[in-house]
């Protein structure tokens, strides 16, 4: 009987470490995923053709899995939900695209960070969650780094910088969307939505700007739309094998792999001042979920 806590506690740390294995392998996939969408971006190819191809590559890896699980597309009792969450997904990957192609590595991952950030703002006005001052702190410091990131003071803000902007405020928006879904939810359907609505969103653009590509064009996209189905397949996995305050911060890998990355491929070599509003941003979410964490085991 003695031995039994010590046993369950070393299970507990193992699953922990998985997932935060697993964590790391999808930031490194989709930081793959985000240097194979600006080098298609230098070919000429934009946002819209490489959404299309990555929803057709997509849709071909799960709707097997799909089959084989017993899971339907129309078996679902929370349409509404799930179409919203599949449009905000759809804007968040097309605006998440067009700003990788257009700006660094290092400052779009950066900003991306600042979905808890949003999801604090969210969560006032939405769920009406009483928001202590401390994390109304925490959120004006991770916008500050915001500031310091993009340097607005240097001209007029960049579209790319306001759409990775707008990339995070929907997946903040798509993260309220998810509290309200019953745990035995399917992932397989979560995906095959946020996959199709994504790809209609894209279609006409991309027919009506689409390009040829060469053997190498095409290799690229259909990595993106592998890699990109299998790295969110492994960050679903991650936090359901791992606790969710142990696993979350292992997602800030993503910004030295871009970094490095950018460096290496691109020439992006980043300024003092994106180091340190990448610092504000990751400092001010992780103190986030922080504060979550010490609330959900009070």
């Amino acid at each position: 009987m003695a031995g039994s806590p010590r046993i369950h506690t070393a299970v507990i740390r193992r699953e922990n470490l998985q997932g935060a294995a697993i964590s790391v392998a999808a930031s490194i996939g989709f930081t793959a995923v985000n240097i194979t969408v600006k080098q298609l971006g230098i070919l000429g190819i934009d946002a819209f053709q490489t959404i299309v191809v990555r929803t057709f590559f997509g849709l071909a890896i799960i709707l097997p899995l799909m089959v084989r699980a017993g899971v339907a597309p129309w078996r679902t009792s929370h349409i509404r939900v799930d179409a919203s969450r599949a449009v905000l997904g759809g804007f968040a990957v097309l605006f998440g695209y067009y700003a990788f192609t257009r700006l660094p590595l290092a400052e779009v991952t950066a900003i991306s960070f600042t979905v808890p950030l949003f999801v604090t703002i969210l969560a006032v006005f939405v769920l009406h969650e009483d928001v202590r001052w401390r994390r109304w702190t925490a959120t004006a410091v991770g916008f500050l780094g915001v500031l310091i990131v993009a340097r607005p003071f240097h001209g007029t803000p960049q579209l790319a910088t306001l759409l990775a902007l707008g990339m995070s405020a929907c997946v903040g928006l798509s993260v309220m969307l998810l509290k309200t879904f019953p745990k035995k939810e399917s992932q397989f359907l979560m995906l095959f939505y946020f996959l199709v609505a994504s790809g209609l969103m894209a279609a006409g653009p991309a027919v009506l700007g689409w390009q040829e590509t060469g053997l190498e064009g095409w290799l690229l996209l259909a990595g993106v739309g592998i890699v990109a189905t299998g790295s969110q397949a492994l960050i679903i996995r991650a936090f359901r094998i791992g606790d969710a305050s142990f696993v979350a911060p292992f997602d800030y890998v993503r910004l030295l792999f871009a970094g490095a990355a950018g460096c290496f491929m691109f020439a992006e070599v980043p300024d003092a001042w994106t180091y340190a509003g990448s610092a504000l941003i990751v400092g001010s979410t992780l103190h986030i979920a922080h504060r979550e964490s010490r609330k959900r085991g009070s």
